[in-house]
Parts: structure tokens; C-alpha cells; sequence
């Protein structure tokens, strides 16, 4: 098996995006995770694997469905968005002329969920991985609009702690730069990704059956976790594609999603699974004045309405 694609579902997405990723060709399985309790449609599909996962959330789900997963190389993929039908064929001749990388990062184009036309139209050819100049990390020079492959370096996680991160207005800078930090709609070996979600998944259990997961979000949380665990300063995970689209990213509002979605519990989860990085410091600091301020916000507002102060 080359290609393994899983999604968390609740098995309320479209027709049309399942039968956008049924027409993915080649050699490729779809895993799909469903929560506890959810009925579940029957597929005649035969790459499709069905797991249900032993409870509820984007990050157990997505997490389960990595370690059930038989391909070579892996992707996760949302129940909205949307891979180019031969993204085998580009997986394939990469890793055969990249066989050391461990990430190849796709070209990926962000959509407004109401844009059809954009989401609907038609794929453009993929490029010949053979032929596409390599080039190094700081590359800078039109990258965007040429198809080239860009050199993507581990995240700097052994960056300083910065004191000001302990401020309640203090920015965020160690994610500049071109080095990943999410997991989601990048090619990933699926070895390393397996090693990084068993380590993960030990590390959540605090005692005995106590176990403490984070409901959101896996994306950030094992991009993160998988280079701290092969972490080495400076060297190359693979290569970022830049050109024409491989990945149709749906940007939904949050407001529409009917819940408030904090990664501020993943981020102490690496905080405290590797302290010697001060990346993961920086990191949790900034997200939990995030979630304070969400938090305020949201009384305030509750208080305003109820006084009466807001229409």
C-alpha cells in the first residue's frame, strides 16, 4: 500500500466531497474514524477501512486512525476538503527521488465553503516531480507562483524561552519561517508518524486508567510532537511544493461550527512531554493568554447581553 488518507468523521459530510475522494486513484486506502455510538453508512468500496474510535474527538479519532493505517506514507485529510485525483502518482515520484524525506508538503489552496466554483472546478495536470528545480530553505524569489520544490527544515524547537512570553500581550515569533508545525494535508512516512501517536497516547495515560486527551486538535499537536521526536537542529524533513494545487483547503467560519475549538490543551501536553525546548514554552504561553481572553471575552459579553447593553 503507497497512500494512506484519514479522517476523523461524524458521517455528516457531503456526497460530493466522498465522491471526490473515491475518485482518488492508484494505490491508496481511505480510513475513515467515527466516534462512539454514530451509525454508520455501508460503502462498497473496498479501499475504504471503517474504525470506530473508543471515544469521542478530533484528536483520539484521528489519532486511532493513524495507528490502523497500512500505507507507506500517510495524510490527514478533513471531511471538507479536497485532494488532487492522481496524488498518488506525485507521492510516488517524490519519495522515489526524495527516499530520505520524511514530509513532502503539498501546494495547498484555502477556499471560502460557500465558493463552489472554486471547490467544484476542475484539477489542473500535476507537475513532473523530476523536472522541478530544488532549491534551498530561505529560497524567497516568486516561489509562490512557481513550481518549484523548497527545502523545509525541522522547527527550531530548542529556540530560547523568552521571558516577554510570559506577558498577557506578548506575540508569538518562533513560527515565522518555512519549517511545519501542523500535521494535516502534508505526505508524512507513515513509520515516523506511528512512532510519534504511540509515544503521544502512553504519554496521556497520568495514572492508571486515568487517561487525559485533548479533544483539539491533532493537527498542530503531532506536527510538533513527530519533529520533537526526531529532533535534530537544522536538518531537512523534505520539501514544500509551490506551484499549482494539490490540496482544496475549506475555510469555514467558527462561528458556524457551533463549538470553541482551544489547542491550549495540546500545547501544555507538549510542554510538559518535552520541557528542554523553549519552542513548546513560547508556544504554550501565547495559547493559554489565547484562551484567557477568550474566555473573558465570552463573559463579558454573556454580562453586556444579560445588562442589556448589547442588541
Amino acid at each position: 500500500m503507497l497512500l494512506s488518507i484519514v479522517t476523523p468523521t461524524r458521517g455528516n459530510f457531503s456526497s460530493y466531497w466522498f465522491d471526490q475522494l473515491t475518485s482518488i486513484q492508484g494505490d491508496v486506502e481511505f480510513v475513515l474514524v467515527y466516534p462512539p455510538g454514530q451509525s454508520i453508512q455501508e460503502f462498497s468500496d473496498s479501499r475504504i477501512k471503517i474504525i470506530v474510535s473508543p471515544y469521542k474527538g478530533e484528536v483520539i479519532q484521528r489519532a486511532i486512525g493513524s495507528l490502523n493505517v497500512l500505507g507507506d506514507y500517510v495524510i490527514a485529510l478533513d471531511d471538507d476538503d479536497f485532494l488532487h485525483p492522481q496524488i498518488t502518482n506525485l507521492v510516488k515520484s517524490y519519495f522515489e527521488l526524495y527516499p530520505t524525506s520524511i514530509c513532502l508538503r503539498l501546494s495547498k489552496h484555502d477556499i471560502h465553503y460557500q465558493d463552489t466554483k472554486l471547490i467544484e472546478r476542475s484539477w489542473d495536470k500535476l507537475p513532473d516531480i523530476a523536472r522541478l528545480i530544488a532549491v534551498e530553505t530561505n529560497y524567497k524569489e516568486n516561489y509562490a507562483k512557481s513550481e518549484i520544490l523548497q527545502e523545509i527544515p525541522i522547527a527550531p524547537l530548542n529556540n530560547k524561552f523568552k521571558l516577554s512570553s510570559l506577558w498577557f500581550y506578548s506575540r508569538r515569533t518562533d513560527q515565522n519561517g518555512p519549517h511545519p508545525e501542523n500535521y494535516n494535508n502534508k505526505v508524512w512516512k507513515r513509520n515516523i508518524t506511528q512512532e510519534a501517536v504511540e509515544d503521544l497516547l502512553n504519554f496521556t495515560q497520568m495514572l492508571g486508567p486515568l487517561t487525559w486527551i485533548p479533544f483539539w486538535s491533532l493537527d498542530r499537536l503531532l506536527g510538533l510532537y513527530l519533529q520533537a521526536q526526531i529532533f535534530q537542529q537544522g536538518i531537512i524533513l523534505g520539501h514544500w511544493l509551490h506551484g499549482g494545487e494539490q490540496v482544496r483547503y475549506i475555510e469555514v467560519e467558527s462561528s458556524t461550527k457551533g463549538e470553541v475549538r482551544s489547542m491550549f490543551a495540546g500545547d501544555l501536553l507538549l510542554a510538559l512531554r518535552f520541557p528542554r525546548y523553549g519552542y513548546f514554552w513560547n508556544l504554550f504561553f501565547h495559547e493559554m493568554w489565547a484562551a484567557l481572553k477568550v474566555f473573558l471575552k465570552t463573559k463579558l459579553t454573556a454580562v453586556a447581553i444579560a445588562l442589556g447593553y448589547v442588541p
